[in-house]
């Protein structure tokens, strides 16, 4: 049986991109976008929405799916989803996943996450935290 797909939540507000640290990272990723697996007949949008809520206590709308690969670091399928920000103020909703959450512009990001973000996320971003 194939390991559910995950989902990860692309959240820009204000020109910065909302990123968690990991509380235990996956080999040499620590900080990276809210995400976690899709449950069982949950689409990517809606693992994104709950996830969202969940990891960093914020409530967001799906708006595109940005693309999916398999991540070279975990190995795992992941769909990347573009969501709008509703409600809500970041932070550590779930300690036991997440250590710290940031909201980064296009320096920070460059910073945190060196190898960059993957290509469709990386340009979606980059349009959104520029202008």
């Amino acid at each position: 049986m194939p390991l559910s797909p995950i989902a990860g939540t692309v959240i820009v507000h204000e020109r910065r991109l909302l990123l968690i640290r990991r509380a235990s990272p996956v080999g040499a990723l620590l900080w990276t976008l809210p995400s976690g697996k899709a449950e069982p007949g949950e689409t990517a949008s809606e693992a994104a929405v709950r996830e969202a809520d969940e990891e960093v206590g914020v409530s967001v709308a799906p708006m595109v799916v940005l693309g999916s690969r398999v991540h070279p670091l975990s190995g795992r399928r992941v769909m990347y989803v573009a969501c709008r920000l509703l409600a809500g103020e970041a932070h550590a909703a779930s300690p036991r996943e997440v250590a710290e959450v940031a909201w980064v512009d296009g320096g920070q990001l460059a910073e945190l996450v060196p190898g960059g973000l993957y290509g469709p996320v990386q340009s979606w971003v980059d349009g959104r935290l520029t202008g």
